[in-house]
């Protein structure tokens, strides 16, 4: 992969632009919404709602900034074919855990867009690397900070 950009996922760009656009419309209309209320409740110098609506406008605004210089510095990969026989990058693949016999269903994504929760495995970390072009059927050994462990891509679902 190229080091130009921090690396993302067609599909983790299209999510990063639907958030960013909401916060943009939707929730810069609802802040607004919220101070006009807050305004109408009185002297400005001693009204909490008031206050507590500009902060939280503060932080809506500092939210977008990040958003944007995250898009901004985004690098769309396109799912690498070049191997259907490896896990590449936005591939999706069981991978078993010879340790405790657990197939995870892992999508190897950009560092921004990782939730291990979701299935999404960062193409940084130290699993994701060592999976990332790794045959299908090979043992790939992890150094973990619990110790070595031991998986094996046993299929690609998706590339």
């Amino acid at each position: 992969m190229e080091t130009d950009g921090e690396p993302i996922t067609a599909r983790g760009m299209a999510a990063l632009e639907a958030e960013l656009g909401e916060l943009e419309t939707e929730g810069r209309r609802a802040m607004a919404a919220r101070i006009l209320a807050a305004r109408e409740l009185g002297d400005l110098s001693e009204n909490a709602e008031y206050h507590i609506a500009k902060e939280d406008q503060a932080h809506l605004e500092t939210k977008i900034k990040r958003l944007r210089a995250r898009r901004d510095n985004a690098r769309v990969v396109a799912v690498e074919s070049a191997d259907p026989s490896t896990f590449a990058f936005g591939a999706t693949a069981e991978v078993l855990d010879e340790a405790t016999g657990k197939v995870h269903t892992w999508t190897i994504v950009g560092s921004t867009e990782a939730d291990l929760a979701k299935g999404l495995l960062s193409a940084e970390s130290p699993v994701g690397q060592a999976l990332l072009g790794s045959p299908i059927g090979d043992p790939v050994e992890v150094h973990t900070p619990r110790g070595p462990r031991r998986y094996i891509i046993q299929r690609l679902l998706s590339r």
